[in-house]
């Protein structure tokens, strides 16, 4: 297993979807608005992240891969954060910059850790935008081991099914983090991540592991989708494909801080072991541990190697 951990740094993902940066504003409450019933949240201290498509990015990067992201922004000082950040954690932005488009942004405001209030900031990109974005994709596809479509629905990936067939067309596999309900639009893609709530929003709910593997089954047949792996939450994570369960990888024992990110350090994980040559098994025990491990930390956060290693050689000693 660790042998592929350790070609990571040879292994380059090409990222695409909907960067954002997170904002958390840190405070007190210790009293109520006279102008509103709503808590007076003092502030003390603040903090920027790499969100969405851009923390699939930071994940990829921590654990020694080499990573390209494509997106779109706008030309705000979200934008040069976001930037900078990345280039701080090495990975390339290969950024499309629109001046009538904003920065998607998500401001969380916390009180002890306790979440408050989120305000989001963002725009749909434009068809120009857009097919630069495109462009930019096609040309970095020479250099790919494989590809990871990461959608949170604001518009980058507005024309997936054409990113796909251009991978597929050079033999590149395909991982893709969905939104919605409408999985047809990832047909053709190798592997696609929902959580238990996203597929069960697709099929409807499954009263067992055996019940869903049959749903599961029947939904890869009609979209035309390799494999399946749905996260478990405490239940772990299984994969699936047309014939049915592949495998469940359970949970790791963890006490939860917080989930924030978690797919998305699956997906990184999933994507960095497969271009480093492994196989869909010891790609998912791999990010299964690197859960474990992102859901004890605040926010959204990335793992790094030896933080896996050491998650990974506990099972030695049990």
């Amino acid at each position: 297993m660790s042998q592929f951990l350790q070609k990571i740094t040879d292994a380059r993902v090409l990222v695409v979807g909907d960067a954002m940066l997170d904002r958390y504003w840190f405070g007190d409450v210790d009293r109520i608005s006279p102008e509103a019933p709503v808590p007076v949240l003092a502030i003390t201290d603040n903090e920027e992240r790499a969100g969405g498509a851009a923390n699939v990015a930071c994940n990829i990067s921590a654990l020694g891969g080499q990573c390209d992201l494509i997106s779109v922004v706008g030309n705000d000082d979200a934008a040069k954060s976001l930037e900078r950040m990345l280039s701080e954690k090495g990975v390339t932005t290969c950024f499309t910059h629109d001046e009538r488009h904003i920065t998607t942004v998500k401001l969380r405001l916390l009180s002890r850790n306790q979440q408050l209030l989120r305000a989001d900031f963002e725009q749909t990109p434009d068809d120009v935008s857009i097919l630069a974005a495109m462009d930019r994709f096609k040309k970095s596809l020479d250099t790919a081991d494989i590809v990871l479509l990461s959608d949170y629905g604001k518009g980058v990936l507005r024309d997936i099914d054409q990113m796909i067939g251009a991978a597929k067309a050079k033999g590149i596999k395909v991982l893709v983090d969905p939104k919605g309900r409408d999985f047809v639009r990832y047909r053709g893609a190798s592997l696609i991540t929902p959580n238990r709530h996203e597929f069960e929003d697709v099929v409807g709910p499954c009263s067992s592991l055996e019940n869903m593997a049959v749903k599961a089954a029947e939904l890869l047949k009609i979209i035309e989708v390799s494999y399946l792996l749905v996260t478990l939450s405490d239940k772990g994570m299984a994969l699936f494909d047309a014939n049915g369960l592949v495998f469940h990888q359970k949970a790791r024992a963890r006490e939860v801080f917080d989930v924030s990110g978690a797919g998305d350090t699956v997906i990184a994980t999933v994507a960095a072991m497969l271009a480093a040559g492994a196989d869909y098994r010891e790609a998912i025990h791999i990010a299964n541990a690197a859960a474990a491990i992102v859901v004890g930390k605040l926010g959204v956060a990335a793992v790094s190697i030896n933080e896996i290693l050491a998650e990974v050689g506990k099972e030695e000693v049990e």
